[in-house]
């Protein structure tokens, strides 16, 4: 069977008239089924997720303010959507740096995810509570996702080892990762970061679709729907998958 598996990213609260815009959009073109990748506590301020969360000093007793609190409106359309077919993954606590890598690292991570590369240089015990915290933040307004994926895809050990522990499975650039099997894949994922990913990135997600394999995975950030070479290529990528059944990544580990 050929599947296609999109995943929709960047779900908070300031995101969320276009992503609800962008689910119709997908409706549209025949995916039944999306990956809502939501992050828990987007709306914490910058100065609060630059430094570690042993040194953040969080309000609300050294807690982030619970998404259900934030967002009221947007915690009830995600339980709706879910009961409707979609699934939720975790996307990161924050999606914001955190931390600073040492070099070689650094440049892997400002590439990946620029100023989103959430876990490259935490230690284990902040990595290990910032992914437990924005589980909790979820489970708080009745979201309990299987997965996980990693903000800009940037990954590090001690991400790697509590995923494993605290989740069923977590998706890097090149399969998605689960505890009794790894699904092979590619995430045709645009870029929107930078001028040069803006540019280029269109032409390589195109040319990488040209062989498409039994899972096709497609990620949509709210970003794209600012370009309309983004715009042009999700319509391309869809085309192609046309025929295929939607899934969610937790229906592909099934």
């Amino acid at each position: 069977m050929t599947v296609v598996a999109v995943a929709l990213h960047d779900v908070e609260p300031r995101t969320f008239g276009r992503v609800q815009e962008i689910r119709v959009w997908l409706l549209e073109r025949g995916v039944a089924r999306v990956t809502l990748l939501v992050i828990p506590a987007a709306d914490e301020p910058d100065d609060v997720c630059a430094a570690p969360v042993a040194e953040a000093g969080w309000r609300a007793g050294g807690q982030p303010t619970p998404i259900g609190v934030q967002a009221p409106a947007l915690a009830a359309w995600l339980r709706c959507q879910v009961a409707r077919g979609d699934a939720v993954a975790q996307h990161g606590l924050a999606h914001k740096a955190t931390g600073v890598a040492p070099w070689p690292r650094s440049i892997v991570a400002g590439w990946q995810a620029g100023a989103a590369a959430e876990f490259p240089g935490l230690g284990a015990a902040d990595t290990a509570r910032r992914v437990l915290t924005g589980r909790r933040l979820l489970g708080d307004i009745e979201l309990y996702p299987r997965g996980f994926v990693a903000p800009g895809y940037a990954y590090t050990r001690a991400l790697r080892a509590v995923l494993a522990e605290s989740f069923e499975w977590f998706a890097d650039t090149r399969r998605i990762r689960a505890r009794s099997q790894n699904i092979k894949s590619r995430a045709l994922c645009l870029g929107s970061s930078t001028p040069l990913k803006r540019l280029l990135s269109p032409q390589l997600v195109r040319a990488a679709a040209r062989k498409l394999g039994p899972v096709v995975r497609i990620d949509v950030h709210p970003a794209d729907f600012d370009l309309p070479g983004h715009v042009a290529t999700l319509e391309l990528l869809l085309a192609r998958a046309e025929g295929r059944n939607a899934v969610t990544y937790d229906e592909l580990l099934a």
